[in-house]
């Protein structure tokens, strides 16, 4: 994807570092300054961003796990949008909290692809260490992650059902406030004023209907998020309104 988003209610990527006995030795032949510098000039070669980018996660994966970890347990004692869907998501579960969504099973890991997390009914959620920018791109995450869980045990949609996914995707991006004006304004460039909301959440719901193995390319995903856009992109449950 051209930006870090989210690809939820799938299994988070078997990429996703979980054991630092079963990582490969560092290769540091890429992590050198002679890189660093041809990617800031624009002459690095797609093959040595990537070596570079992964060698630099490969050393950085504790402190970037750890850091993820600590703001974690900040959001979930101190985020009103974290706090709020835990309280919703808890609702629906049964009063044991065997369906909660909490720090136990929202992990922080390093990850090989370009996403920001994930949701699987079973796991949990995924937190992609190596690809947050701070603790506010990780609340935008967690609770676009969160919406999810919300809407797999409040309407049981289908992830593998396009039309499903696409009202997933548009649900999330509404409501979990990465779609926020200055959130596109400051972090991704985006100057428009008119529509913005709608137009970031269009764009990264398409993204990622896209992506999925079910879809053929973006001009079907375009048309799905289409069909389903005012009945999902107007439904703001639990919410009284979009937060922002």
């Amino acid at each position: 994807m051209p930006e870090s988003t989210s690809s939820s209610a799938s299994a988070p990527s078997p990429s996703a570092s979980t054991s630092s006995a079963s990582k490969p030795e560092l290769d540091s032949t890429y992590y050198t300054w002679s890189n660093f510098f041809s990617i800031l000039t624009g002459s690095a070669t797609n093959h040595e961003r990537t070596e570079y980018f992964r060698a630099k996660d490969d050393i950085n994966e504790k402190r970037d796990c750890q850091r993820c970890d600590e703001d974690k347990k900040w959001l979930f004692k101190y985020s009103p949008i974290i706090r709020f869907m835990k309280h919703n998501i808890d609702l629906l579960g049964p009063d044991d909290g065997s369906a909660s969504i909490n720090e136990t099973n929202v992990r922080c890991r390093r990850c090989d692809t370009k996403q920001s997390g994930g949701f699987d009914p079973e796991y949990g959620i995924l937190i992609c260490a190596n690809q947050l920018r701070n603790r506010g791109h990780l609340e935008d995450t967690l609770a676009h992650e969160m919406v999810h869980a919300y809407d797999h045990m409040r309407f049981k949609l289908d992830p593998y059902d396009l039309r499903h996914a696409a009202c997933m995707e548009i649900r999330a991006s509404t409501l979990s406030g990465e779609c926020r004006w200055t959130r596109e304004f400051f972090t991704r460039g985006q100057w428009g004023v008119t529509q913005q909301l709608q137009e970031c959440v269009r764009r990264r719901a398409t993204l990622s209907v896209a992506a999925r193995p079910a879809c053929k390319d973006d001009v079907q995903a375009a048309h799905v998020v289409n069909e389903v856009w005012d009945s999902c992109f107007n439904d703001t449950r639990p919410f009284d309104e979009i937060y922002k």
